[in-house]
């Protein structure tokens, strides 16, 4: 076996049965610069091409006891990446041809000849170029949208996870809600590229950015003349996802007559274009969001009823950042390493008065918010670590909670006390804080706070936490 190395062109296998042929085939690709394996045997060539990561096949498949289909087939599915050329004799031709049709790149004559065949490896090595470019590409996609990419060691964002995992190979429809910049765009991606549906279309539609007109035209498409401005036929949203994923974002703020419209599309994947009396079917799984609760404005008669039931089969709340405390310091790294790769610039991390003011901080603008400030941080830091100068003014004017000095509780360290008094204050105002964020529930509570029920109750009533209050 001949092999030759070299980092510039893809490496290659060839195999027949005819050692002439390949001893001579051999020779001449290597002189070009290929690095060049040999093989006379079917079987033998699958484990060539994957211990020596062939990226180029040219194969006899008439060859005794290979079935050529089976064999093809079987290459196309074990190494996609692979670009096959057939080699045929003259009477093979219909032959080759079908090979064509099972996914080989090309076919050479037998005898073949150098100018033709340098001219077939050429195109077949630009062709496992782009198939290279394309796997690149889709593995940053991966690293870009994947799940892995939503930073989050909560168990509120486990329980999300978990339930990502659950609906990622389905067709179900996802309802995803959760105030302004929780990441519920990025979320819907990640779905979809966790999905059968990863290589097509994902596409997204903000609803409350587009007048109702102007909406129903975006989604469903149009036709030439529908309305003035109307030059031509529009495919619309619905079709550009055929076959892939459509994510619907505010959809709280639908008319009545788009909910209609949402409502047959997502029962029928059926719809007309606006001016147009045809129906058009469409095989979209469809996603959707909003920011506000569905279900009051169902009761306030302000969103229909039916489609709420019908978005709302599997619903992923996303937590709040301010209830997913223990997430900052990850969030922060996080956001911290992108935008330092992305600028250029050497900061090491964050000063602990740093990561503190954002930990105390409400983030009313949520993970986007946060993602934003350390971006700014970045940008202005002139030290090897993040301080609190170097966030946003209102993040930090925030300050620590001073203790009261007034001795009632505990709270003044200045003098002597058992540690039990002192950790008094503090202890209600942990529990208090994360009572707030949680409306109450002493389950969600406790859990949050990774105490048991029973030990929760106890320090309610220790700090009389209770008094009114509703689980």
């Amino acid at each position: 076996m001949l092999q030759v190395n070299t980092a510039h062109k893809p490496r290659l296998l060839i195999m027949d049965e005819d050692r002439i042929m390949l001893q001579s085939l051999s020779q001449f690709l290597s002189r070009e610069g290929y690095a060049v394996h040999t093989t006379d045997d079917a079987d033998e060539a699958m484990g060539v091409i994957e211990g020596a990561q062939i990226e180029l096949l040219l194969a006899d498949v008439n060859m005794p006891g290979v079935k050529p289909a089976e064999f093809l087939r079987g290459v196309r599915r074990r190494f996609p990446h692979v670009v096959i050329i057939i080699i045929t004799g003259y009477g093979s031709i219909e032959g080759a041809v079908e090979a064509i049709k099972l996914g080989a790149f090309d076919y050479l004559t037998k005898p073949i000849v150098d100018d033709e065949i340098r001219v077939v490896v050429e195109k077949a090595a630009r062709q496992q170029a782009l198939l290279f470019e394309n796997q690149t590409l889709r593995q940053q996609l991966d690293l870009r949208f994947g799940l892995e990419n939503i930073v989050g060691h909560d168990y509120k964002m486990l329980k999300v996870f978990d339930l990502v995992e659950a609906v990622a190979d389905s067709r179900t429809t996802v309802l995803m809600t959760g105030d302004s910049g929780t990441g519920k765009s990025l979320l819907a991606r990640a779905i979809h590229h966790r999905s059968p549906r990863r290589n097509k279309a994902f596409i997204e539609v903000s609803c409350g950015a587009l007048p109702e007109t102007l909406l129903e035209s975006e989604l469903f498409g149009h036709v030439k003349g529908a309305f003035t401005g109307a030059v031509g036929d529009k495919p619309g949203r619905f079709m550009a996802a055929d076959g892939g994923t459509i994510f619907l974002d505010e959809i709280n703020s639908a008319s009545a007559a788009m909910q209609v419209k949402l409502l047959r599309v997502l029962q029928e994947r059926a719809f007309e274009p606006v001016g147009s009396s045809e129906t058009k079917t469409v095989d979209a799984r469809v996603m959707l969001a909003t920011n506000v609760d569905l279900g009051q404005l169902v009761s306030e008669g302000n969103f229909r009823q039916d489609l709420f039931y019908r978005i709302n089969v599997v619903n992923i709340r996303l937590p709040n950042l301010r209830e997913r405390l223990s997430d900052i310091p990850l969030l922060a790294n996080h956001f911290l390493r992108t935008f330092t790769k992305e600028s250029g610039r050497e900061v090491l991390g964050f000063t602990d008065e740093a990561m503190a003011a954002m930990q105390r901080y409400e983030w009313p603008g949520n993970v986007r918010e946060l993602e934003n400030a350390v971006e700014r941080a970045v940008v202005l830091c002139r030290r090897p670590q993040i301080d609190v100068d170097d966030l946003p003014e209102g993040l930090a004017g925030v300050t620590a909670p001073k203790a009261a000095n007034n001795g009632s509780n505990g709270e003044a360290f200045d003098k002597a006390m058992p540690l039990e008094d002192a950790l008094e204050g503090p202890e209600r105002r942990i529990i208090e804080a994360a009572l707030k964020r949680n409306n109450w529930n002493r389950q969600e509570t406790a859990r949050e706070l990774n105490i048991n029920r029973t030990t929760l109750y106890k320090k309610m009533r220790k700090h009389r936490l209770d008094v009114g209050e509703a689980n």
